[in-house]
């Protein structure tokens, strides 16, 4: 028999418009050219061509693709999804990039900025030409951003900013970050250009987990900046949370590559190996393996469409996200496990991919929201009882 791929089992794409395949098929072939040829290398050297990738994704057309207007692409969420899907089938680091420019500082731009603020870096960030952070974490302050130390104070007609942010993705290589502070007046979030005096983003290293991506903490000292750099929609903690939600929505599709990209590997590589002399995809147990990975894999890759369904009709809720989030990125990772196993020892090796994405995966895990707070939003959505403290 000719084997079926896992996610033709369902015949998924029967779910999916011409123009969702179309995007999600021009994005995978991206992926095979410019990401996985170089990709194992990049995670093995903890490092990443970020300025090339990000003009590449640019002319793609998948950085702010969900946005309206400013040169955005203006797809569906669905459609944003798909992306994601296909970039971190072939690395988390790379979906990370681009969720980080297009649904946590491109969004907060679009979504909070002043027009000002669009137009100088909106058409800019969505063709790569400026790359940006977003500063939210903090060493301390989590899984409770409302506890931030960052703070920016009034000084006559513009504000002065002294904190520090941690695990930032694309940070050092930032032209632009958007930074949330402490001030008398709620929580608020400013647009700072990173050639700003007093503005640091040391590169952090060390990483066994997303090596292929530009992590660095953001270190604010006395940085000053005009009044206009505020967003004027944003008060609050629901301003950064709004687009961690953006964030956490391309995650509950990414997951699924990866996922996918290691059940692929894993029964390819099954059928080819002989054990006892026969391909280790003929035994039962092995079987069984792919068959159960399957069902989950392909679970969350209906969630996830419904998700973006839902998102394109403007019914998509916080609560939803996290049950998108925490149920994919748990069985993405239980998959890539799982397939190690089918490998062997071989699994561990940077020739395949399994590995590298069960170590990114540990990061997904917990980034964008841990599992705990996710459990909990779903917890409260349940029972109607908070119990984050």
């Amino acid at each position: 028999m000719t084997p079926t791929a896992p996610l033709a089992l369902l015949a998924v794409d029967h779910v999916l418009s011409e123009e969702e395949r179309s995007i999600q098929q021009t994005v995978r072939r991206f992926v095979d050219e410019h990401v996985r040829p170089e990709v194992g290398q990049w995670y093995e050297d903890a490092r990443i061509p970020a300025r090339e990738l990000a003009l590449q994704l640019g002319s793609l057309g998948v950085l702010g693709m969900h946005l309206q207007g400013y040169e955005c692409a203006g797809t569906s969420a669905t459609a944003y999804g798909l992306a994601c899907l296909e970039l971190e089938a072939g690395d988390s680091g790379i979906r990370s990039l681009v969720s980080v420019q297009g649904s946590l500082a491109m969004y907060a731009i679009w979504k909070h900025g002043s027009e000002e603020h669009k137009q100088e870096w909106l058409p800019q960030m969505a063709a790569g030409r400026a790359i940006g952070c977003f500063g939210l974490t903090e060493p301390d302050f989590g899984s409770n951003p409302a506890g931030m130390r960052t703070r920016a104070r009034r000084d006559g007609s513009d504000w002065i900013i002294n904190g520090r942010k941690m695990w930032i993705t694309n940070g050092s290589v930032a032209d632009v970050a958007v930074v949330w502070a402490q001030t008398d007046d709620r929580i608020r979030g400013y647009v700072v250009p990173t050639d700003t005096p007093g503005f640091e983003a040391p590169e952090l290293h060390n990483k066994l987990s997303l090596r292929a991506s530009v992590t660095s903490e953001l270190v604010l000292d006395n940085v000053r900046v005009p009044a206009s750099a505020m967003l004027p929609e944003a008060a609050g903690l629901s301003g950064p949370l709004s687009c961690l939600n953006e964030a956490r929505f391309g995650i509950a599709f990414g997951a699924v590559g990866a996922a996918r990209e290691c059940l692929e590997t894993a029964v390819a590589y099954a059928r080819e190996r002989s054990i006892f002399d026969r391909p280790l995809a003929s035994y039962q147990l092995t079987q069984a393996k792919f068959a159960d990975m399957s069902l989950e894999l392909g679970k969350a890759m209906l969630v996830a469409i419904h998700l973006g369904r839902l998102k394109d009709e403007g019914e998509l809720t916080p609560d939803q996200v996290s049950f998108g989030k925490l149920n994919n990125v748990r069985e993405a990772i239980a998959i890539a496990r799982e397939s190690r196993t089918v490998l062997g020892a071989a699994g561990i090796s940077g020739e395949y991919p399994i590995m590298r994405h069960a170590n990114n995966l540990e990061s997904v895990l917990t980034y964008e929201g841990t599992s705990e707070i996710h459990q909990l939003v779903i917890g409260r959505s349940l029972t109607g009882e908070p119990a984050f403290r």
